[in-house]
């Protein structure tokens, strides 16, 4: 098994050999013009997948259909949140025109000057969960804007409230998400549990180091997993196979949680696992099954394996990158 330090070092070179992760912007990716002056479309722009998704984006910053975060299907190739999250897995950030008018399209839907074309739920905290889904987007491109900070700071308040005894109690936490929510349903539809991706990516940065080390030891056993990103057990126990689509998918519930302050810490023992994954040149390899069209493939094409492990140690570098 290798040490933290020699992981990061051989982090390092991977990234030297391969390139800053998919989610770091090199400096291309920023600067319009090169030094000739002569403008440019950024790096990223010129992966295939990316290509492809700019080309489905609607007039108004949309992708038509704004829910859904499972896989995208012929019939419906391309949901807002399924775009905004393979291009920023794929490197897009708010400074790419994509996004910021897909930001635009946002902050409209929140102040009621556009409305989404999904079918609306019949239960009657639909425009509840709306207003959670819209803010945690904001909050991942765009960490203090206005309307995403104040949707955070209420569930900051409700986390703060239901772990304030030292482990979380349900009756404070439904009290809590009552008082700050303002739900209008006789019972909670939505959020029944916060160990939901929306919450949890609008938490990041506002807790207590004490609460949020709490929470994270809570969504660690919590039986369930993350909801909203299909891992089959609890985020305690690691997946059986390296080499498969469940551990991306695993990585995916580390990378969520790796933007809290006491991540390093608490993921401690995934870092580990990690360590001892790397095969003898100090490379990650999931598989040809971890193409999943979401998280994978970040290069074009996965037909060579070297690709593919190119790909696979972006990804967890960056994860490491965050966790050491």
């Amino acid at each position: 098994m290798f040490s933290h330090s020699l992981i990061y070092t051989m982090s390092q070179i991977a990234i030297n050999t391969f390139g800053p992760p998919p989610n770091i912007v090199g400096d291309d990716g920023n600067r319009p013009e090169n030094q000739l002056g002569v403008k440019r479309m950024p790096t990223h722009y010129q992966n295939k997948w990316v290509q492809e998704i700019v080309k489905l984006q609607h007039d108004d910053g949309s992708w038509g259909y704004f829910h859904t975060l499972s896989s995208p299907t012929k019939k419906r190739p391309m949901t807002t949140e399924q775009a905004l999250r393979r291009l920023r897995i794929l490197g897009l950030t708010s400074a790419d025109e994509p996004i910021r008018r897909a930001i635009a399209y946002i902050e409209k839907c929140i102040t009621g000057e556009l409305s989404i074309p999904d079918v609306s739920e019949v239960k009657p905290d639909w425009p509840l969960f709306l207003n959670t889904m819209f803010a945690a987007w904001l909050r991942i491109f765009l960490p203090q804007h206005e309307l995403a900070v104040a949707d955070a700071g209420k569930w900051s308040e409700i986390i703060e409230t239901a772990f304030a005894g030292g482990s979380f109690a349900p009756p404070r936490y439904e009290e809590s998400y009552r008082s700050t929510l303002l739900p209008k349903g006789k019972k909670i539809d939505y959020f029944k549990s916060f160990v939901n991706f929306y919450p949890l990516a609008l938490l990041p940065n506002t807790l207590t180091k004490e609460t949020e080390g709490r929470m994270l030891d809570y969504v660690l056993e919590y039986p369930s997993s993350v909801y909203y990103i299909p891992y089959p057990r609890k985020v305690r126990d690691l997946p059986a196979v390296f080499e498969s689509l469940e551990t991306s998918r695993y990585l995916a519930v580390l990378e969520l949680l790796a933007e809290y302050s006491t991540a390093p810490e608490k993921l401690a023992f995934a870092v580990e696992w990690l360590n001892s994954s790397q095969d003898e040149n100090g490379l990650w390899d999931l598989g040809a099954k971890a193409n999943d069209g979401i998280y994978f493939p970040l290069s074009d094409s996965w037909r060579k394996a070297e690709n593919r492990k190119k790909d696979c140690t972006k990804r967890v570098t960056s994860l490491l990158d965050k966790l050491l």
